[in-house]
């Protein structure tokens, strides 16, 4: 049972959660940046962009950069988070990623040693290889930035803007971990995992999205379960409830963790997908098969509203029509 928390204290801590808030200047940038290619089957708004590439294949293009505060707190973490984050983004949209290019900008030896023996040890564990990049070696500031290639095949694909009125919402995260020493908000369920099995964990997403078992997936970023879910409703223009008590989570009061704290957590090994009913079941059972706790935790509907309830109360946590995550569609010719 989740104790000591309420729907209106998650929901102001989720709308509060800098995770979230940063997210406002995507849709500014978006605007500025969009153009048309005839090509690119989708682009922003979902962890990776889709490049149609010989007939039915597709190549997947992200990018991801780590805050400069984790860089000075742990450059060992930031590192491996680094390469982590972006190969999420490849499997989150069912498909198998494949390189890796850097851009470090470091301000001292210890950090250039540190960020880099963890890129190197994420990149050893996940079996996918940095092939260059660029360093910036006398800069006053410490930041490591990363893009990933992947490879897919167009109908297996997964989106994050496919959700449909009706779908159950499947909360899949590795609740065998800790907090992260250096980092309250992460939760570390990977350096202790060996290679096989964490690359199991990040293959199956190929196999749910070969077998069409799910309509919609992100992995759950910096702005935590309930952060990400709204970006997937965000761009897929629906909304959903969710019930509280259903999120998967571990021995909270053993790591000393109020359940506010363990929304807004980045999980180390974690995903939000949709799913129709008849699949729900067996997407939980594949995700148990790799070590994963995974349950659905609410239902998508079309108000564009995320809402939380628990023991019966109920709190809208974004308005999505007029607040919005990303803010991509906050006018008429931003929208797809």
């Amino acid at each position: 049972m989740v104790r000591d928390c309420s729907t209106d204290s998650v929901a102001k801590a989720v709308r509060e959660y800098e995770g979230v808030t940063r997210k406002r200047e995507i849709g500014g940038m978006i605007r500025a940046l969009r153009i048309e290619a005839p090509e690119v089957i989708a682009s922003f708004g979902e962890d990776a962009a889709v490049i149609r590439h010989n007939g039915d294949d597709a190549l997947l293009l992200a990018a991801d950069g780590i805050w400069s505060r984790l860089m000075e707190a742990d450059p060992f973490w930031a590192g491996y988070c680094a390469v982590l984050v972006n190969i999420h983004d490849i499997a989150a949209m069912g498909a198998k990623p494949v390189a890796m290019v850097d851009v470090l900008s470091i301000s001292s030896e210890r950090i250039r040693t540190e960020v880099t023996r963890g890129m190197v040890a994420a990149s050893t564990q996940f079996g996918v290889p940095i092939v260059g990049g660029h360093l910036h070696p006398d800069t006053p500031y410490s930041v490591v930035d990363v893009a990933i290639l992947g490879t897919g095949r167009m109908d297996d694909l997964i989106f994050s803007h496919t959700a449909n009125e009706g779908d159950q919402v499947i909360a899949a995260i590795d609740l065998d971990g800790r907090i992260h020493p250096s980092c309250c908000l992460n939760w570390d369920s990977v350096t202790m995992k060996s290679a096989d099995q964490v690359r199991a964990q990040i293959a199956l997403l190929q196999e749910l999205g070969a077998g069409r078992l799910v309509t919609a997936g992100k992995d759950i970023s910096n702005p935590g379960i309930l952060g990400t879910l709204g970006m997937l409703l965000e761009v897929s223009g629906k909304g959903a409830v969710i019930d509280l008590e259903a999120i998967p989570r571990p021995d909270l009061a053993a790591h000393g963790m109020p359940f506010e704290q363990w929304v807004r957590m980045y999980p180390g090994m974690g995903f939000i997908l949709t799913a129709r009913d008849e699949h729900v079941d067996e997407v939980c059972r594949r995700f148990a098969a790799v070590g994963m706790a995974a349950a659905s935790i609410g239902r998508v509907d079309g108000t564009r509203n995320l809402t939380v309830t628990y023991l019966g109360a109920r709190t809208e946590v974004f308005d999505l029509d007029r607040d919005g995550i990303m803010r991509i569609f906050a006018d008429e010719d931003a929208c797809r």
